[in-house]
């Protein structure tokens, strides 16, 4: 049996500390991806016409009793920004809402039903990358618990400690690709979208902040591992020089 290589207390630190990175990974990128918070802006519509007794800026009355013939509604289009009105919406991997006109609450759609067909097959496998790399994460994240309290040999945590960086660095690469398969989705969908849904001025919001957060969660829980292993096997290594070493003096010089 080979010795311990480094100080359990050490050890353990790295690996709680390697765990606490990617658990925080794991929470952050399922956060992002149920939400629809991955960008955020408005939409520029043309105001309603009011109905009944309804009063307000955001609607159009008109005191003719024809108001809703061909010539208002020509009136409206051609009529500067007074008569349109901004909207916010906030946009996720699967749907978009936006603000009701007059209305309580919000109006949502599938994303993927406003995703122009041609780009449909690259959400797909976004979608499809995301879900791997919430799953790597978990099955990292169940390596390095096991690593921390089953109480192992320290070969034994070696091997838990290799295939969970490898686990852990594959996750962020995947991360990584999906996050910038849906960035460029999204812009597609800006530019070729539907007319009813095309935003007036948008920006990322904080879910899409929160899948990068969690992209370097996973980046440093695996630099971390990384680490502990290769400390551990220049450890070991150092620890046989030694014995091979004092093994050679004690056979050179026997006690007699």
């Amino acid at each position: 049996r080979m010795p311990a290589s480094i100080p359990e207390a050490d050890r353990r630190h790295r690996a709680s500390a390697a765990f606490s990175l990617s658990f925080l990974s794991l929470v952050f990128s399922i956060t992002a991806f149920s939400s629809s918070h991955w960008c955020e802006g408005t939409r520029k519509v043309a105001k309603p016409f009011c109905k009944g007794d309804s009063k307000g800026d955001l609607c159009i009355r008109f005191n003719s009793p024809d108001g809703n013939n061909s010539q208002a509604v020509q009136y409206i289009w051609e009529t500067g920004d007074d008569k349109f009105v901004e909207k916010n919406f906030h946009a996720g991997i699967w749907y978009s809402c936006e603000e009701m006109v007059n209305e309580d609450g919000e109006r949502c759609r599938s994303f993927i039903s406003l995703t122009p067909a041609s780009d449909r097959g690259v959400l797909w496998l976004s979608i499809v990358t995301e879900l791997l790399y919430v799953i790597l994460l978990l099955i990292g994240n169940i390596l390095m618990s096991v690593e921390i309290f089953y109480y192992s040999s320290v070969i034994d945590g070696l091997k838990i400690n290799a295939f969970s960086a490898v686990v852990t660095v594959l996750a962020g690469l995947l991360g990584m690709v999906a996050h910038m398969m849906y960035t460029t989705v999204f812009q597609m969908t800006v530019n070729l979208g539907p007319e009813d849904w095309r935003p007036h001025t948008w920006d990322y919001g904080w879910s899409y902040g929160l899948a990068w957060t969690s992209f370097a969660c996973c980046m440093a829980a695996a630099v971390t591992t990384i680490n502990k292993y290769t400390k551990t096997i220049l450890e070991f290594k150092h620890k046989r020089k030694k014995l091979e070493r004092s093994f050679k003096i004690q056979y050179n010089f026997p006690d007699h």
